[in-house]
């Protein structure tokens, strides 16, 4: 059969395309594919543009999903699935992703491409169309055959699941800290709530650390796509006032423990060198290729 090209469907695809995913992931993203939490998290984070998730590209054979190109969170970003043994498809989804995905922005049209540092073909693509890399973040991991330190809590700090307790307005007020968004949250807590709406969302695995006057000093979501080995960290912060405490690590590793036990051997988390202090390891690494035009 032929391989045909469409526009993704957002209420009707949304689940083809996370069991697509599924199938085609690869142990510590060695296949050139995102995982299926990555997709899911996105759909359900404030900033994720429903209105135009229509532009992403869905590649089918015989009525069977074989790739897709999506952005992250909004046009300006590329990222391409492909089936094993597909990846050919990639300098198509590429043109693809400049029609539809890319961003305008002063006259001008630009897009970031996300390639895996190990995509020597997706790269020379790149290369050939004017695309310029402009930088590289890590993918790394915990391996839970590794053990886990034994950790402590400060003194009248607590650990809970959102099934012991789910406050929106405390959630968003440590997420919000946070990241440094401000020192004073805006009210929109609904954003909060939204972001527990995916279908693989778990209540027990989002781990929080509770401070002695009842706020949550901590967060920590965990996803599992129900299929693969990996537990997929998304997101963690920790509010300004309650850092140095080692408050992220023990509430990472509670998560990581809860995931262990239904079936997951290894972590996915952030690039950044806190992970490398709890022992996580770089796998591989994401390249971002820009170009304007």
């Amino acid at each position: 059969m032929a391989i045909t090209n469409r526009r993704y469907k957002l209420y009707s695809d949304f689940f083809a395309v996370s069991d697509f995913l599924r199938k085609n992931f690869s142990r510590y993203e060695l296949g050139g594919n995102h995982c299926q939490s990555f997709w899911e998290y996105a759909h359900t984070h404030p900033a994720f543009n429903h209105s135009l998730a229509h532009r992403f590209g869905v590649w089918e054979e015989d009525g069977d999903i074989v790739g897709v190109a999506s952005y992250e969170l909004d046009l300006g970003e590329a990222f391409f699935a492909c089936e094993r043994g597909y990846e050919h498809l990639k300098p198509e989804m590429l043109d693809y992703a400049e029609r539809e995905l890319s961003a305008v922005e002063d006259g001008s049209r630009h897009l970031d491409v996300c390639a895996y540092d190990y995509e020597h073909d997706l790269k020379k693509a790149l290369a050939d169309k004017g695309y310029k890399r402009q930088y590289s973040v890590d993918v790394k991991v915990y391996d839970y055959s590794s053990g886990f330190a034994e950790r402590t809590l400060p003194d009248d700090f607590s650990v809970i699941s959102l099934e012991d307790e789910n406050d929106p307005m405390k959630i968003h007020n440590v997420l919000w800290k946070g990241f440094d968004h401000g020192p004073e949250p805006d009210g929109d807590y609904d954003c909060r709530l939204q972001m527990q709406t995916g279908p693989s969302f778990s209540k027990e695995l989002t781990t929080i650390i509770k401070a002695p006057d009842g706020e949550y000093a901590c967060f920590a979501g965990m996803w599992m796509d129900g299929v693969n080995d990996y537990a997929y960290l998304e997101p963690l912060a920790t509010a300004p006032e309650y850092r140095g405490m080692g408050l992220a690590a023990y509430a990472l590793q509670a998560a990581m423990k809860k995931t262990q036990k239904l079936g997951a051997t290894y972590c996915i988390g952030g690039s950044d060198e806190f992970y490398t202090r709890l022992g996580f390891r770089i796998v591989c690494a994401t390249e971002h290729w820009k170009k304007t035009w």
